[in-house]
């Protein structure tokens, strides 16, 4: 399963969820707009407190631009599989 924490007004959010849906790989979205417990649970899970953060499975993936590097490489989808997403 790919989970993406997003925020209502994100454009990169959107960017990450089109790629995705045009590849039409599932995903659980996250919203974590005015959720300060759940900012907080991002930063210490990865660091950074921006939006959009991307897990495929266990694979934490990084943000909108590490999604579309994966993609140009050819390793998103061996990744999604590798997940079983």
């Amino acid at each position: 399963m790919v989970t993406i924490y997003t925020t209502r007004f994100c454009g990169f959010c959107w960017r990450a969820k089109q790629l995705l849906s045009n590849k039409k790989i599932a995903f659980n979205e996250v919203r974590v707009d005015g959720d300060r417990a759940m900012r907080a649970e991002l930063l210490q899970r990865t660091g950074s407190h921006t939006v959009p953060q991307i897990w495929v499975g266990e694979a934490y993936v990084g943000g909108c631009d590490e999604l579309y590097a994966l993609e140009r490489k050819g390793e998103l989808d061996l990744l999604v599989r590798a997940a079983g997403a």
